[in-house]
């Protein structure tokens, strides 16, 4: 039968001659969702990378260490290990277009990586949505006439400070004075947030009751991760273009108000001017190398999650430079809005700029808050911030439980081809983390979130990255996985530095990290409140769990697999039969299409080839379509 010329058309790919229809059924999925909009996939990532450690962790981060010399540790840290693992996620998810269990068919015996990744985000997930919980508490308290926490009310105790500027703060920073001032005496805004908001009780051994408010907060801030996916990435992808860009537009509002008031270009100073001796000392570069890593968000799951969503053509190279590019510019300018208020405070209470300095949630519920009502039209003002930490939280949160809930239609995918099944899935997701989020919402909460946060990710994320590194570089081969970038993309730039990068330096930098880490590492506390040991034991449980994964699945993969132990272990390093992408990518020698005419079609220079039913042409037969 001679072919009809107007089905096809010439396309070299390297190995075979498309159909038209073929080649769309190659670059998009009919079984998986793809994002709608060119920038879905960006916004996305850029809302999960960017999160509230770039505006309370970096800036402080940078003042005491060196200031502006910080950034030289921190940009050669985003380039030998950041950018690096960015990239090779992104890749890795658009290529397998799996979650992050079922993407390891690439390498069955490290599938433990998955199942890893999902537990930390599964874990996250349950405290970090009460973070964003605390937010709505505050946005909504904060429209009134004047903010509640200006001065003690009838939440605060006998230690309520009303006159902050009449705290001492000759031997600790404005953070310690504002949660303990001479041991007894405490400003409104701490108090507000201890005593109100939260109603501590005196340990991690007390939870005490559930506080209503919060738990009413948290089932909105579920409420709202759930109307969001559950339409799929369809409008998870637009409700990110919100939660991506509205804290730019705060941000620059709160730079331009703060540049206005006395003292903020002090505060911008000891921001920025750099102190070369700090270079230095080894603690600069363990702090540049952890902001690194974290902030960016890699070895979550997320962004190989969002990444198995995109177009299989998607440039994911310049994708992963925007999302690298806009997180460390966010944090960086982040810095000049926060010591811009910074250096405001420090005028207004006479006390040097480093008094004022903090980070972590005493710098969003205690210190900023404190800061506003030092400003005109004060619950303006808190609305915008809080209206920020919002965006920021929930961009954050929207990945995290789109990984699990990924993972596990992936990994029981008969269960899950109906969409109702599907959204059911996401409701029971949001109910059990919820009923388990609880626990944050108690007057002992926030001893659990600090304890979860300390142990959950670190050494979990820390672990994956380096056995990333080790099962494409290394066991799927590091050609191997540049051929299938190639496939996607062409050659990116630089592969000759990725390659290193991926091999060499990624894994080097990830190890130093670890040992920082582990050097640097203290008992868990918040304020002057030292956990017990059995606290932070269980914190070490969490973190062995989420890393047993690894091992314990390689293990359980070799005892299931037959054959010799050497014979196992050489299938399992293998990919499985089901991997690659909705069409098999099969190692076939090039060709050359000398003619393509409406009559015949000329011989191949390589004998017939197959892929899944693609039709190509077989020297022997020229004129028949095979």
């Amino acid at each position: 039968m001679t072919p009809n010329p107007d089905a096809f058309e010439e396309k070299e790919i390297g190995t075979v001659l498309l159909n038209k229809n073929d080649r769309e059924k190659k670059d998009s999925s009919p079984n998986r969702d793809e994002w709608q909009g060119k920038l879905d996939f960006v916004m996305s990532a850029l809302s999960f990378a960017v999160g509230m450690g770039n505006l309370w962790r970096f800036p402080y981060l940078v003042y005491s260490n060196g200031g502006g010399a910080f950034l030289i540790p921190y940009i050669i840290m985003v380039i030998l290990a950041g950018f690096p693992l960015l990239f090779l996620e992104f890749a890795f998810g658009q290529f397998g277009r799996l979650g992050v269990v079922s993407i390891w068919k690439a390498v069955p015996l490290m599938q433990g990586i998955g199942w890893c990744m999902f537990f930390i985000s599964l874990i996250s997930c349950i405290y970090y949505n009460m973070i964003v919980a605390i937010s709505f508490f505050y946005f909504f308290a904060s429209f009134t006439s004047d903010v509640p926490w200006r001065t003690c009310g009838s939440w605060s105790t006998k230690n309520c400070e009303r006159n902050l500027s009449s705290v001492d703060s000759s031997n600790t920073t404005l953070f310690e004075n504002l949660t303990s001032v001479q041991n007894t005496s405490k400003s409104a805004s701490d108090e507000y947030f201890h005593q109100h908001v939260l109603n501590i009780s005196d340990g991690v051994d007390n939870l005490g009751g559930v506080q209503w408010k919060l738990a009413l907060c948290l089932l909105l801030s579920w409420a709202i991760v759930f109307i969001c996916l559950s339409k799929g990435i369809k409008t998870s992808g637009k409700a990110t273009y919100v939660t991506s860009t509205f804290p730019y537009v705060i941000l620059i509002i709160l730079l331009i108000r703060g540049l206005t008031l006395e003292g903020s270009m002090e505060g911008i100073k000891y921001y920025v001017l750099p102190d070369w001796k700090q270079l230095a000392s080894a603690k600069v570069w363990g702090d540049a190398a952890v902001q690194v890593f974290f902030s960016m968000s890699t070895c979550w799951g997320g962004l190989i999650t969002l990444a198995s969503y995109n177009n299989y053509r998607n440039n994911c190279f310049r994708d992963a430079l925007v999302v690298a590019v806009g997180d460390g510019l966010t944090s960086i300018f982040g810095g000049f809005v926060i010591f811009s208020i910074i250096g405001y405070m420090a005028h207004e209470l006479n006390v040097p700029v480093e008094d004022v300095a903090t980070q972590g949630a005493g710098l969003a519920f205690v210190v900023y808050p404190q800061a506003v009502t030092m400003l005109p039209l004060s619950p303006l003002w808190a609305i915008l911030f809080m209206l920020m930490l919002l965006n920021l939280g929930l961009g954050t949160q929207f990945t995290l439980v789109t990984t699990v809930h990924t993972t596990i239609m992936d990994v029981f995918q008969k269960y899950f081809k109906v969409p109702r099944r599907r959204i059911l899935l996401l409701l029971t997701i949001c109910i059990v983390c919820y009923l388990f989020g609880l626990t944050c919402a108690t007057r002992g909460g926030m001893y659990v979130l600090q304890l979860m946060d300390k142990y959950a990710p670190s050494y979990g994320l820390l672990t994956v990255g380096l056995a990333e590194c080790i099962a494409l570089s290394w066991l799927y081969g590091i050609d191997k996985f540049f051929k299938d970038i190639e496939s996607m993309i062409g050659r990116p730039p630089l592969a000759f530095f990725f390659k290193i990068c991926w091999q060499f330096l990624t894994p080097v930098s990830i190890i130093f990290i670890l040992l920082f880490t582990f050097a640097d590492f203290k008992r868990s506390k918040y304020d002057d409140y030292i956990y017990p040991l059995w606290a932070d034991g269980i914190g070490w449980l969490i973190a062995l769990f989420e890393i047993s994964c690894i091992p314990a699945t390689a293990i359980y993969k070799l005892y299931t697999t037959k054959g010799d132990l050497i014979e196992r272990i050489k299938k399992l390093i293998k990919p499985s039969e089901e991997w690659g992408h909705e069409l098999k990518t099969l190692e076939l020698k090039e060709f050359t299409l000398t003619a393509v005419n409406g009559e015949t079609t000329e011989k191949l220079s390589s004998p017939l080839q197959t892929i899944n039913n693609i039709s190509i042409y077989d020297e022997n037969l020229p004129n028949s379509k095979i």
